[in-house]
């Protein structure tokens, strides 16, 4: 199983940016998007690429967060949040069932300037890894998305400068340090110990071009999938988004 992740910043300007031919080639068994910022009916005159089903879950508030599957693999069953009112209203999450595991798309919360969003952030680290471990109890989980947390500070190429940015808090790190301890793999850094790898960078100051950036969106395996693990990576050279997208192989 193919599974890819990306946060598009709106959906409707990558549009015009190469999504299509970005999800044509790329042949996914399951494409995850956050941030979509859209109605479906928004991009109903959109053709998207042959073979995938589409499912959204857009936010109550209008062009505002938002999440999509697209998805080739025939999901046994589609759902949307993650069973906490307080966290559904802004379509943040989605979970496609399949017959051997479950994939949850998700749109972590961002802690906003001076931490002032710290406890709705915080409530939903514990509210999603809540969510995922009742899922577990039936069979595997994937949750991928962009986790709005560098994790180390290896995770960012200016991690002195950062501390206590958001994203870059002790109390963002310490829910990340949460979903590790209940055993779920950072599937990247599984295959890649090593520096200088991001997957957001702003666009101010010709950033991503200096590599300038945040390792911010993840896949996340269960423990119980570690065998299966074949490959995970990141496509920094994917543009249209201050994001790029982020993959993970399975057995």
């Amino acid at each position: 199983m193919k599974i890819l992740s990306w946060n598009v910043n709106g959906v409707r300007a990558a549009l015009g940016k190469g999504l299509l031919d970005w999800m044509a080639a790329a042949k996914a068994d399951v494409i995850c998007l956050q941030e979509v910022k859209a109605l479906p009916g928004d991009v109903q005159g959109v053709v998207w690429p042959a073979g995938y089903t589409v499912h959204w879950n857009a936010a109550e508030k209008k062009g505002y967060s938002g999440t999509a599957f697209f998805l080739r693999r025939q999901p046994l069953a589609v759902t949307t949040g993650i069973g906490s009112p307080l966290h559904d209203a802004e379509g943040r999450a989605m979970t496609a069932e399949f017959a051997d595991c479950y994939v949850v798309g998700v749109y972590v919360p961002n802690a906003q300037p001076e931490l002032a969003r710290i406890d709705f952030r915080q409530a939903w680290d514990r509210a999603l890894l809540a969510y995922v471990k009742k899922l577990e109890k039936k069979k595997p989980v994937v949750f991928c998305g962009d986790l709005n947390v560098a994790h180390e500070a290896i995770d960012l190429a200016r991690p002195k400068e950062n501390v206590g940015s958001p994203g870059c808090s002790d109390q963002e790190r310490a829910g990340f340090r949460d979903y590790l301890a209940a055993g779920y793999v950072d599937t990247f850094r599984h295959f890649e110990p090593g520096p200088d790898h991001y997957s957001w960078w702003t666009y101010r100051a010709g950033a991503r071009e200096r590599n300038i950036g945040w390792r911010i969106d993840y896949l996340m395996a269960s423990a119980g999938l570690k065998s299966q693990l074949q490959r995970a990576w990141i496509e920094p050279q994917v543009m249209g988004s201050d994001h790029c997208p982020v993959g993970l192989e399975l057995a």
